[in-house]
C-alpha cells in the first residue's frame, strides 16, 4: 500500500504574494515569515516532483531582497545556472505551475524566455552570468534612468574562466552591474581549490563574523 501523500503546508501569507509588487507592499516584519513558507512550499512541492532542492532553499532570503530592492519588470536580473530560480519564479506569479515542474509543457526548472518577463536569457551553464548580465548594463546605458543589471553566481560558478574574464572586463568597463555572491561552498561536490580556500579565509574573518 502507497504512502499518502504529505499533506500540503498552509501558507497564508505567500498566498497573498501574486508579484513582486506584493512583496513590496509587505512590511519589513514580515519578511522572513515570508521565507518560512517559500521555505515549506519547497520542500512539499520538490518533495511531489523531483528537482533541485537544496540550491534553492540556499537562496530564499537572497532572492526575496531582490525583488524587494529592485524592479526586475525593468532592471535585470541573470541566474547563473539557472536551477536556483524556483524562489524566483513563485515570487513571479508562478507557484501554481509548479505542480508540473520539470514536465512536459509544464513549467521549466531553469529560467525561460517564454514563460515570464522576468526570464530574460535560458541559463544552464555555468560562468555566464556576468557577461550576460554587463551586456544588459550596455545596453541600456543610454537610456535616460539606466535600469540595473544584476548577476546572482555561485562560489563554484566564479571559478570559470569565462567568469573572471567577465569580472576583468566588467572592472575595466565602468559599467552599472551588481555581481551577487551565492558562496554556499558547494558546487557539484565540496569546493575546492584556491579561490575557495581565499573565500573560506573572507567567510572566517572577523569583520565578517560581526557584520
Amino acid at each position: 500500500m502507497a504512502d499518502p501523500a504529505p499533506q500540503a503546508p498552509r501558507l497564508p501569507l505567500l498566498d497573498t504574494v501574486r508579484s513582486p509588487v506584493d512583496l513590496k507592499a509587505l512590511p519589513p516584519e514580515r519578511l522572513p515569515e515570508l521565507c518560512e513558507e517559500l521555505r515549506a512550499f519547497l520542500l512539499h512541492s520538490v518533495q511531489q516532483t523531483g528537482g533541485h532542492l537544496g540550491s534553492n532553499l540556499g537562496v530564499v532570503e537572497l532572492t526575496v531582497a531582490l525583488h524587494r530592492v529592485f524592479d526586475f519588470r525593468r532592471d535585470r536580473v541573470v541566474w547563473d545556472v539557472g536551477h536556483q530560480c524556483y524562489p524566483h519564479k513563485i515570487l513571479t506569479g508562478r507557484r501554481e505551475q509548479f505542480a508540473r515542474l520539470r514536465m512536459t509543457e509544464g513549467l521549466c526548472g531553469f529560467p525561460h524566455p517564454r514563460e515570464s518577463e522576468y526570464d530574460l536569457f535560458h541559463t544552464g551553464h555555468a560562468g555566464t552570468s556576468i557577461s550576460l548580465a554587463l551586456g544588459l548594463s550596455y545596453g541600456g546605458a543610454h537610456e535616460p534612468d539606466p535600469p540595473h543589471a544584476v548577476a546572482v553566481i555561485g562560489d563554484a560558478s566564479l571559478g570559470a574562466g569565462v567568469a573572471f574574464e567577465a569580472l576583468n572586463y566588467a572592472g575595466a568597463s565602468g559599467q552599472r552591474l551588481l555581481v551577487v555572491l551565492n558562496d554556499n561552498e558547494w558546487s557539484i561536490s565540496k569546493s575546492v581549490g584556491a579561490l575557495a580556500r581565499y573565500l573560506t579565509r573572507i567567510r572566517s574573518a572577523r569583520v565578517m563574523q560581526r557584520a
